[in-house]
């Protein structure tokens, strides 16, 4: 749960709303975020855990909402107040369905039958770490470049993952569940990291000659484009995924 600790999505929305922009930030992910704070709220309510993990999974829940809607606005064109709208409507049904798990599972935990908010948990945690899927065929889409993400975000959420993992293992009893959850979160998320560095090594004699011009790689491209040429570094189009994005 102290993965949610920080309001790590704070930077990512600012960066969506500095830019206009969220190319490469997959809605997907966010929704699926999104989704998982019911979960996680399920999971610290039911077993009364202090009230600011209680409020945690909320107040992320809802701020994956705003960055769903920023790309639903920026990235899709939606109007303001079509993606405002959905956007408000999805946390009325997550938080309707939030609450009606709560008002279900409460009386059978209470009366000592932990499987079914342990197997919330594990769901909780299974769709954390699938939000970390959606980035990486972005990233095959550029070459392994990363686009759209506000690196402190991704810095401090990989950090969450980790320091959590960590307090897992200075426990006297480990969690599986949460040690496997930020394991699987801090790889897919360094995976990230190790990508765009790798990317940067393959072109950096193709940015520094165009910087060398006054231009950027995507100046490059976008030549290359005009003229018909095929570029290597251009993006690819077929999704490798077909029938899942």
């Amino acid at each position: 749960m102290s993965h949610l600790v920080q309001f790590v999505l704070l930077p990512q929305i600012w960066t969506n709303w500095r830019t206009k922009k969220t190319d490469g930030l997959p809605a997907i992910m966010m929704y699926i975020w999104a989704l998982c704070g019911v979960p996680f709220g399920v999971y610290a309510i039911v077993q009364k855990f202090n009230m600011p993990i209680q409020v945690q999974p909320q107040c992320f829940m809802a701020l994956c909402l705003v960055s769903w809607a920023q790309i639903l606005h920026y990235g899709h064109n939606w109007p303001v107040w079509k993606a405002t709208l959905i956007g408000v409507g999805m946390a009325c049904l997550f938080a309707g369905a939030e609450a009606a798990l709560i008002l279900t599972l409460t009386p059978i935990y209470n009366k000592g039958n932990e499987a079914p908010i342990l197997v919330i948990g594990i769901v909780a945690a299974v769709l954390l770490a699938v939000g970390l899927l959606p980035p990486y065929r972005e990233i095959w889409k550029r070459h392994g470049r990363v686009i759209g993400f506000n690196w402190i975000f991704l810095s401090m959420d990989w950090c969450g993952a980790f320091f959590s993992l960590m307090a897992l293992v200075a426990q006297n009893t480990f969690d599986v569940t949460g040690g496997v959850m930020y394991i699987i979160c801090c790889f897919l998320e360094a995976g990230i990291f190790a990508s765009h560095v790798v990317w940067r090594m393959r072109t950096r004699k193709i940015r520094k000659a165009a910087a060398a011009e006054g231009k950027t790689f995507d100046d490059v491209v976008a030549e290359h484009e005009a003229r018909g040429e095929h570029f290597k570094w251009a993006d690819r189009q077929r999704n490798p995924f077909p029938g899942l994005f």
